[in-house]
């Protein structure tokens, strides 16, 4: 299974990154190996995904309201000096919602 990190790329290459969001209900489960990829849509017909790096394991999945998230959390999801509030208007612009919306939260571990 592949997980993209299109706006997270460089933080994830980095292995500065622990920790994702995502929008609806992910059957993502501890344990879980994933490969990263760079964008997993819009691929053009004949067009390859790009993997970052290697696999990464699950090690904690939950849900929670988008603008619970801590300011630990905005460094462990790769953006070390932005707030809270900043990183949920970064979420939204990008994936629509509101803050009060449940995400999924999930770390992650480099293999």
């Amino acid at each position: 299974m592949n997980m993209s990190f299109a706006l997270t790329t460089r933080q994830v290459r980095a292995r500065q990154k622990t920790v994702t969001r995502r929008s609806g209900r992910r059957r993502y489960r501890v344990g879980q190996v994933i490969q990263p990829i760079v964008k997993g849509q819009g691929i053009p017909k004949g067009g390859h995904v790009e993997k970052i790096g290697g696999p990464i394991r699950i090690v904690d999945v939950r849900r929670e309201r988008l603008d619970a998230i801590t300011a630990a959390d905005v460094v462990l999801e790769g953006f070390p000096g932005m707030t809270p509030a900043e990183f949920v208007a970064l979420y939204q612009n990008a994936n629509g919602g509101s803050g009060r919306q449940i995400v999924t939260r999930i770390q992650f571990e480099y293999l």
